[in-house]
């Protein structure tokens, strides 16, 4: 029979009276859900725009650097040693790292705990960032109220520079020895603790150099020629290590120092030597017109031709190809970073003349040929650190004009 009654109420009834009270708790339910569905959600959208927001604003960053970079014309420069310089001693300023000494940069190493690691330990571009960022703070720190740098703004600048030199296929992660190389052939300082702090990281503990160590310095160190478009003439080539050292000998730190400050230095090292000698003559003022322009007076480099008489030209013409009358790009220039009035030529020939100039001096220090334990500058830190003095070497060094520099010894 249709419509058995149980407790009085009717089966349709009873159905009917359970569904309405389900239906009331599954919309509540729904309904809290949707909330917080959709607040995950905006939280979600939030997060996703932030990020957005910050990559376009990194990617703005980087795109800064390199169109003011391209501002400046470097391209126009004749040779690739020249252009490469420039380029890098732009980067170089423009995130600040020409007021960090090596010492410093040393510094910074030991301190954010680099030293302790293996030299392929891989590190997060957040650890690199806490990296970077100590070093600008530091630097505030050391320097005078009315000369602050702004931080935020360097630790970008530079944090998107090495990105893109070291981590152009984004796996978000570095060497440890990529950041040692880059961050101390970048920083201030003078060449020769530089390169005492690199022969560090490749040699044993009796001082000789490792040639798997020195190959992969090679090939860190040139992403950076690359980084500013010129990896055509100083990327990184199989062939690098065999070119610097031929005699494939066991090589000292005095020998390496030889090499990388020789007369001229590694073909694709070249330009290393000259970023140094840019850094050094950016405020050298010579009282001399330049024989193209017409300019009464040059800051920088002079170059001086060896064929025609009194022929000279500034940096902006010599770099660019300039010339006229019977000079041609083809004669042999002698580059002058310093000026010397006639009368102090005059008096220099005379004590020559008569034995009063003392002999030449090393380009470098001599240093142990076997020291006792590894030479590691990481833990050699000066007790008084003053701030980097890029004017404090003027030397005079020679050029063929269908070539790179080749820096001549000082007299």
């Amino acid at each position: 029979m249709p419509g058995h009654s149980i407790g009085g109420i009717a089966p349709l009834q009873l159905a009917c009276g359970f569904n309405k009270k389900k239906l009331k708790s599954v919309k509540h339910n729904l309904l809290s859900t949707n909330t917080r569905w959709i607040s995950l959600t905006n939280r979600h959208l939030t997060k996703m725009i932030e990020e957005c927001g910050r990559r376009g604003k990194t990617m703005a960053e980087k795109r800064q650097l390199f169109m003011d970079m391209r501002a400046q014309n470097y391209d126009v420069i004749r040779l690739s040693t020249y252009r490469t310089a420039c380029k890098l001693r732009f980067v170089q300023k423009r995130c600040n790292l020409h007021l960090v000494d090596i010492w410093n940069m040393i510094e910074a190493f030991r301190d954010n705990g680099l030293n302790t690691l293996d030299h392929s330990t891989e590190i997060n571009v957040s650890r690199l960032e806490t990296i970077i960022s100590s070093i600008y703070y530091q630097l505030n720190k050391r320097l005078p109220t009315t000369h602050q740098i702004s931080v935020e703004q360097s630790i970008s600048l530079l944090l998107n520079f090495v990105i893109a030199a070291y981590d152009s296929e984004g796996h978000g992660k570095l060497t440890v020895f990529s950041v040692k190389a880059i961050l101390a052939t970048m920083c201030g300082g003078k060449i020769l603790d530089k390169l005492r702090y690199t022969f560090s990281q490749i040699s044993d503990s009796n001082g000789i150099m490792m040639y798997m160590k020195f190959d992969q310095f090679l090939r860190e160190v040139l992403k950076l020629p690359t980084a500013v478009f010129e990896g055509p003439s100083f990327g990184y080539t199989e062939h690098a290590v065999r070119a610097c050292f031929p005699q494939q000998k066991k090589i000292t730190l005095n020998m390496f120092l030889d090499t990388m400050m020789g007369d001229p230095p590694p073909q694709c090292l070249v330009w290393l030597p000259l970023m140094h000698r840019l850094a050094n003559v950016e405020n050298v003022f010579h009282p001399v017109e330049c024989s193209y322009c017409r300019s009464e007076s040059m800051m920088g480099f002079r170059y001086r031709c060896q064929q025609c008489h009194n022929y000279q030209l500034c940096q902006t013409c010599f770099w660019r190809g300039y010339a006229s009358g019977s000079h041609s790009n083809q004669h042999q220039m002698k580059e002058h970073s310093s000026w010397k009035s006639p009368a102090k030529k005059l008096g220099h020939a005379i004590s020559k003349s008569l034995g009063c100039v003392p002999s030449r001096e090393p380009p470098h220090p001599i240093y142990p040929e076997m020291p006792e334990k590894p030479l590691d500058l990481a833990h050699i830190v000066p007790q008084q650190r003053s701030l980097p003095n890029m004017n404090d070497a003027m030397v005079s060094h020679s050029v063929i004009s269908s070539g790179a520099p080749t820096p001549t010894k000082r007299t």
